[in-house]
């Protein structure tokens, strides 16, 4: 007989509106039989680290024809996820693997949805980059710069949420390529980081600008080649003022590229060429705090909760 542990969950007690609050979200202690059911093809997880994204707050309100799902007050969040496989009704997987991907905000879950989830194969890295550098906002940063963008040597690029997940990447890889490259980012700290660590060329602070326009044009004044698009808004229309003709800005993500993408960033990684800042909260109960913190700037870098060590 399968053995039933206690299983702790977050669990999302209604539908947002406006940005998302600690009391949106409550921590359950449910149960769980670590045993894939029997003729399923799912996989057991053990869930490792989640990872704190802005498109979860679109996921929390209720939402007709979206691209993702709204999320089902009373079930678990969902989002991505370094896991390890305990059980597997799947010929691909296997127990032991580690994996990322699709995954339940709880410390076990059941899942069906295999096509979600992506093996990991590189262990010199630490795992929790799976839910960033080497996971979606990665992939994001990677095929919204290179192949959508087709940046040029000599470009400019301008970054909004520059210090993020994905934006602390993007200016990077603008600098390898030898573009001159401008962030954006909410307090000194992180602009101080987009110089120093991250190798932009100028940053600035948007709480203290009056006029974005205004602000770009100073950093600009030829105008912008590249805009990596990430929080819409007033800064959005600012740029759009500021672009030049044939300028390119950036929305989407895709993952076909994945393979290549991990070719070109591991030996970057373990040689220093690119640096990859996280913010990790410990612990389950710190989560709905994490994901709430992503929307008033409160992370310093890409937000990731550990639920367990391996």
């Amino acid at each position: 007989m399968a053995e039933e542990v206690s299983n702790k969950q977050v669990i999302l007690k209604h539908y947002v509106t406006g940005y998302p609050k600690e009391p949106d979200m409550e921590i359950k202690n449910g149960t769980i039989k670590l045993k894939v059911p029997e003729g399923s093809n799912a996989v057991l997880l053990k869930n490792l680290y989640l990872s704190c994204d802005p498109y979860m707050r679109s996921r929390m309100q209720k939402k007709e024809g979206s691209y993702v799902d709204s999320f089902t007050p009373g079930s678990p969040i969902t989002g991505y996820g370094v896991a390890k496989v305990l059980e597997s009704g799947d010929s691909n997987f296997k127990k032991g693997d580690l994996v990322w991907g699709m995954t339940g905000w709880e410390e076990y879950s059941i899942f069906t949805a295999i096509h979600t989830l992506f093996k990991i194969h590189d262990k010199d890295v630490p795992l929790s980059y799976y839910t960033g550098i080497l996971g979606m906002p990665g992939m994001t940063a990677y095929a919204g710069f290179y192949e959508v963008c087709s940046p040029k040597k000599g470009e400019t690029v301008f970054v909004s949420a520059a210090s993020g997940a994905v934006g602390q990447l993007v200016g990077q890889f603008a600098k390898i390529l030898g573009c001159y490259v401008v962030g954006s980012a909410g307090s000194k700290e992180k602009v101080d980081l987009l110089k120093s660590k991250f190798g932009f060329d100028e940053a600035f602070n948007y709480k203290e600008e009056q006029d974005f326009a205004a602000a770009l044009k100073r950093y600009f004044p030829d105008g912008i080649d590249i805009y990596f698009e990430n929080v819409g808004g007033k800064m959005l229309d600012a740029v759009l003022l500021n672009m030049k003709l044939h300028g390119r800005f950036l929305v989407f993500e895709y993952y076909h590229l994945y393979p290549k993408y991990l070719e070109m960033i591991i030996p970057h990684i373990k040689a220093g060429k690119v640096v990859y800042m996280e913010d990790v909260a410990e612990g389950l109960e710190s989560a709905p705090s994490a994901l709430v913190g992503l929307f008033s700037g409160r992370n310093v870098g890409k937000q990731v909760v550990m639920i367990s060590h391996e």
